[in-house]
């Protein structure tokens, strides 16, 4: 089943709490059964993070809290739109939120298609408290990872922004190994106008070292690392 686009969205006060990186991961539960959500709730408390309860995918979609910081706990079959069909939905739309899959209706096939997919793990209700809860640890951790990748690349590009177009070129050289006599044949200029570039570069970029420089580098987007290699007039 396809979930459309765009889907209607109401105000929701919860999604307003979760504007913050420092704020307490939330766990989102989606689960068409009412005494589940209630008993995943429990348990989710008890370790003292927040969770929030939908009874369908659409409700957690029209919900708005996807950007908060956490992971999502999804039962499989639900009535509309089921828990692949969400985590397909995610995917397609740039949101690699962790997802555990609580089910007791799960297969070969969908396991394997939901890890293929990045899901952090495939439970078979009834599961094990300890085993849910390792599963959500995990996806929380995974969720800060990337949300602390995701700021270090944020904070790169625009770094990479303050460059004139022959810094960056520079730059790429630089990334490739290349020395400064290397650099300024290819180029078609001065070794010493290589130096006060690079030395541009690396004070624009914040690098106290040529390992950091290009480990910056690398976490730029692959289209923004390419845009360095053309030529422009020194």
């Amino acid at each position: 089943m396809r979930i459309e686009q765009p889907l209607p969205r109401r105000s929701a006060p919860l999604s307003q709490q979760c504007r913050g990186e420092a704020e307490q991961p939330l766990v989102i539960i989606v689960d068409d059964d009412a005494s589940v959500r209630e008993a995943l709730s429990e348990l989710i408390l008890s370790v003292g993070f927040r969770p929030v309860c939908f009874a369908s995918t659409r409700e957690l979609l029209e919900a708005d809290v996807l950007d908060c910081p956490g992971c999502l706990i999804l039962d499989i079959r639900m009535p509309g739109a089921s828990g692949l069909d969400l985590q397909q939905h995610l995917a397609q739309n740039g949101n690699p939120k962790p997802i555990i899959f609580v089910t007791g209706h799960g297969d070969i096939p969908m396991t394997v298609q939901a890890m293929k997919a990045g899901a952090v793990d495939f439970l078979t209700k009834p599961v094990r408290d300890q085993t849910l809860l390792d599963a959500v640890f995990a996806g929380i951790a995974m969720d800060a990872a990337r949300r602390a990748e995701a700021v270090i690349v944020k904070r790169n590009i625009e770094r990479l922004g303050t460059l004139t177009p022959r810094e960056r070129e520079v730059l790429h050289q630089v990334a490739r190994g290349r020395l400064n006599k290397q650099i300024a044949f290819d180029l078609g200029i001065s070794e010493v106008t290589v130096k006060l570039h690079r030395g541009n570069v690396m004070r624009k970029m914040e690098a106290a070292s040529i390992g950091e420089l290009i480990r910056a580098w690398e976490t730029l987007p692959a289209p923004m690392r390419e845009a360095g290699t053309t030529k422009t007039l020194a």
